[in-house]
């Protein structure tokens, strides 16, 4: 991958954790009490959960389990995660570079419910995009490329004029089998092959023009 990149694009699709929002350590505790509950080594939990659904890990790390069961065990973990937001904080860079979308395009993508999402971009002192795809508004979870077509059709932009911005691997991903380009936000990123990847947010410049915007990446 190039140390920098223009990237040209119609459309944004941001992910929400370890891309806009650093819920690191708030995921860290809600899961690995979870692998405690259920037996489970919470390191070897913590290398599935990123970008998924809870209910989608839960089905790899259990597969024997009954999916009503991990249904019912998401719906508790969501409400654990929204409680908790004790050092959720904006991804440094994310309040600068979501100014810099005004006019452009964008979504949030995320993997989150309306309610997870709300509390964490409130708690690390973000906007919220006017178009999201969140939880409730896909039938699968990602690596699932759906929540990212669904946000390319909200905003009637081709998926092939699109970038992703994710973290995860099951983010990266999705973004790539939706047909879309993929900036690679933090240290989980690089591992997956994003066609560009960036330290935090502070290495992006966004350059609007009539039509679309110009992403100087690495910069």
């Amino acid at each position: 991958m190039p140390a920098t990149a223009v990237l040209t694009a119609r459309a944004l699709l941001l992910d929400m954790d370890g891309t806009l929002v650093n819920s690191d350590a708030a995921v860290e505790r809600v899961w690995r009490r979870w692998a405690e509950r259920n037996g489970l080594d919470g390191d070897e939990v913590m290398k599935v959960v990123h970008g998924r659904q809870g209910y989608a890990s839960m089905a790899l790390l259990l597969p024997d389990r009954p999916m009503e069961e991990n249904y019912a065990d998401n719906a508790r973990m969501l409400a654990e995660e929204t409680a908790d937001t004790e050092g959720v904080v904006a991804i440094p860079g994310a309040p600068q570079f979501l100014a810099s979308l005004r006019g452009v395009p964008h979504a949030l993508v995320t993997s989150a419910n309306v309610a997870l999402a709300t509390a964490r971009m409130a708690a690390a002192g973000l906007e919220m995009p006017e178009v999201r795809v969140t939880a409730e508004s896909v039938g699968a979870s990602k690596p699932d490329p759906e929540g990212f077509l669904k946000g390319a059709a909200e905003l009637g932009v081709d998926p092939a004029e699109c970038v992703v911005f994710e973290d995860s691997g099951a983010g990266i991903e999705a973004g790539r089998s939706a047909g879309m380009r993929v900036v690679g936000v933090g240290p989980r990123a690089g591992a997956y092959r994003p066609d560009v990847v960036v330290r935090d947010l502070t290495q992006l410049r966004v350059d609007v023009f009539d039509g679309g915007v110009r992403l100087h990446v690495g910069e």
